[in-house]
C-alpha cells in the first residue's frame, strides 16, 4: 500500500538519438569556433561513419538550408534543434549533398534526412564532423550521454531533455 507514496524515477521526456553512425565528441573539440564556443547553442558531435543523416527526435524539419548542409527541427513541446554536418561545409553551395526528406514534413526519429557524398568530401579535404545543436537550451534541462562513445544512429541516445 504504501508503494503508492515512493517516488518514481524520473525518465526524461525527451531522448535525442545519435543522427550517424560514428564517435561522440563534446562541442568544445570541435575545430570550429562557432560550435566549440557554443554560440548558437549546446550539444554535442559526432564524427560520422555513415554518409546519411537522420532526424534525432520526432518532429517537424523546420528548416533545411539552401546548401543542404544543416537542417532545423522543432518538436511539439518547443524543443528546437539544428543538425548542421561538416565544418565550411556552406562553401560548397549544396554540391555533394542530397535532400532525403521535404521542409516543413512531419518526421519520425532515425528518418533520413539528407546524405553527403563521403568520397566527394574526403577528395576536398572536409571534416565531417556533425553537430546536434540545443538552440534554445535555457528553457531544458538537459545531460550530454555519449562523450568519447562509438553511437549508432537511431538507436543510441546521446541527449536527454525536460522541462
Amino acid at each position: 500500500m504504501f508503494q503508492l507514496f515512493k517516488k518514481k524515477p524520473e525518465k526524461p521526456e525527451l531522448e535525442l538519438a545519435a543522427m550517424t553512425d560514428g564517435r561522440c565528441i563534446p562541442l568544445e573539440e570541435v575545430k570550429d569556433p562557432v560550435f566549440s564556443g557554443k554560440a548558437l547553442g549546446d550539444g554535442v558531435a559526432i564524427i560520422p561513419e555513415d554518409c546519411v543523416i537522420t532526424a534525432p527526435c520526432d518532429g517537424t524539419l523546420s528548416m533545411i538550408a539552401e546548401t543542404l548542409h544543416a537542417f532545423g527541427m522543432t518538436r511539439d513541446d518547443g524543443l528546437e534543434l539544428m543538425v548542421h554536418i561538416g565544418i565550411d561545409t556552406v562553401a560548397l553551395k549544396g554540391e555533394g549533398f542530397q535532400a532525403l526528406a521535404s521542409q516543413g514534413s512531419i518526421i519520425k526519429k532515425g528518418e533520413p534526412v539528407i546524405r553527403f557524398d563521403a568520397s566527394l568530401m574526403k577528395e576536398k579535404g572536409v571534416d565531417m564532423t556533425t553537430m546536434l545543436i540545443l538552440l534554445n537550451p535555457a528553457e531544458y534541462s538537459y545531460k550530454i550521454l555519449a562523450d568519447g562513445q562509438q553511437v549508432k544512429k537511431s538507436i543510441d541516445t546521446i541527449i536527454e531533455c525536460s522541462r
